[in-house]
């Protein structure tokens, strides 16, 4: 059954690059992008689209270094040792934990 599965798999993904494959044979024509002041800039329509997803892919990472920035400075803040009360008997009033959520 595992091996069903893997098989499944491969098809899909092999189904899916020959599809994304021929897409981009088949749209070799030239595109044109107009910009501000007259400047156009002239490629193939796959090369348009690849940059695209590029450009897509950096600003969505570029989105996303503040908040792992965050959950990497709480993550050091959590790895640091909590001291001991000077006094065994006085009671702990700093939570032991971070607090977290959303």
């Amino acid at each position: 059954m595992k091996n069903l599965v893997r098989l499944l798999k491969w098809l899909l993904k092999a189904a899916i690059f020959f599809t994304l494959f021929a897409f981009a044979l088949n749209n070799q024509q030239d595109a044109v992008v107009h910009f501000f002041f007259g400047t156009q800039w002239r490629a193939p329509m796959v090369l348009l689209i690849l940059t695209a997803f590029a450009a897509g892919l950096a600003l969505g990472i570029l989105g996303m270094v503040p908040r792992w920035w965050k959950h990497r400075v709480v993550a050091k803040k959590a790895q640091q040792p909590i001291p001991a009360p000077a006094n065994p008997d006085t009671p702990r009033t700093e939570p032991i934990a971070p607090p977290h959520g959303l």
